[in-house]
């Protein structure tokens, strides 16, 4: 036998060797069905193309359904009614209400084997209850105006109480959204208070705010009733106010708070027992890598939480993770908001919406 054919006869041996090792993975690469629970309209729109249909072509033997929820209480509602039998697999809520879902067991613990990419995460992304998941997306508390209505702009929360607001201009999200917590917080805090031993001075500041208020329950969001002249002025979260005020041609006006605004933190969950936890997770791995987080910021200027992803510095300085932006924030333990909610949300409707 020749050199020549002796080496090929070689390489092809090796080549066999090598397909033959991969067969066994690739017969356990995930695949089937999963479905993700998640935010409607603008965020559906916009992880759907950014974040869910790159994964299925990355991962063609896995088939994800987006299925709208309106706010985190409300798929924490159906987590619970679907206890015996969840419906979903992974669910992309906020992370005071994931806290109430992980302590009544209904969503799982991550493996880390099937998620490597937690090891990317900033360490405010991490996950609050060690082995659940992790936040997928960051935000903040912004101010929203109809800029061909209202000049001055605001600047502060503060001005949120001015008299031009009066009567019925402003549209509030009010507890138990996160909105509304966040909002409270923020208020207490610019008066004095500190949410972790009450939230005295914020309820009495927002009973002086209820006569400025149109609705406490903006529908179909309090973005689109700024934009078409509903309200003058509204509270919101800076990634939909970013991507309204671009959609809008400027008509929405955006505003970090000069006396301060709130992270607000997206986590994703495997949902315990669900019909297919190794395409969940591989879903969760991608949701939290840095395409995903890149695509995404991008798109809608969410936060990116992996530490990796590579921003475009014009899309970064929209978020809330651009180093300016940082300075404004006030520190929420969101684990303990989880405990007070109900209490609060008890409070707003005794005392501020009457």
């Amino acid at each position: 036998m020749s050199r020549i054919t002796h080496t090929l006869g070689m390489a092809a041996f090796a080549a066999a060797l090598s397909l033959g090792a991969a067969v066994p993975a690739l017969a356990q690469e995930p695949s089937g069905e999963i479905t993700l629970n998640a935010y409607s309209g603008i965020f559906q729109d916009n992880y759907q193309a950014a974040v869910v249909e790159p994964f299925m072509r990355r991962f063609p033997n896995i088939r994800v359904t987006y299925f709208p929820g309106q706010n985190s209480a409300q798929m924490l509602g159906q987590l619970r009614a679907q206890r015996a039998s969840p419906q979903s697999d992974v669910v992309i809520m906020d992370v005071s209400v994931q806290r109430v879902a992980n302590d009544e067991g209904l969503f799982a613990r991550l493996d880390p084997a099937l998620v490597p990419n937690l090891a990317q995460l900033f360490d405010l992304a991490r996950p609050a209850q060690e082995g659940f998941g992790p936040a997928v997306t960051f935000d903040h508390l912004t101010v929203i105006y109809n800029t061909q209505t209202v000049n001055p702009a605001p600047t502060s929360l503060r001005d949120l109480w001015d008299a031009r607001f009066r009567p019925s201009r402003l549209a509030i999200l009010a507890a138990p959204d996160i909105v509304g917590l966040a909002f409270t917080i923020l208020v207490n805090h610019t008066n004095g208070g500190d949410y972790r031993q009450n939230i005295d001075a914020g309820i009495r500041r927002l009973q002086e705010l209820a006569p400025s208020v149109q609705t406490w329950n903006p529908n179909p969001d309090p973005y689109t009733l700024v934009v078409n002249g509903t309200v003058q002025a509204a509270i919101g979260w800076n990634a939909r106010s970013q991507l309204y005020a671009t959609q809008s041609q400027g008509r929405l006006g955006v505003v970090l708070p000069q006396d301060g605004s709130a992270f607000q933190i997206n986590t994703i969950s495997l949902v315990a027992n669900s019909r297919n936890p190794r395409a969940a997770q591989a879903f969760i791995n991608y949701a939290i890598g840095p395409e995903a987080q890149k695509a995404f910021t991008e798109r809608m200027f969410y936060g990116p939480v992996n530490r990796t992803a590579t921003i475009a510095p014009e899309a970064l300085a929209r978020t809330a993770a651009a180093p300016e932006n940082m300075a404004r924030m006030v520190a929420i333990d969101w684990a303990l908001v989880a405990t007070l909610r109900d209490r609060w949300n008890e409070r707003w409707r005794r005392e501020v919406i009457r």
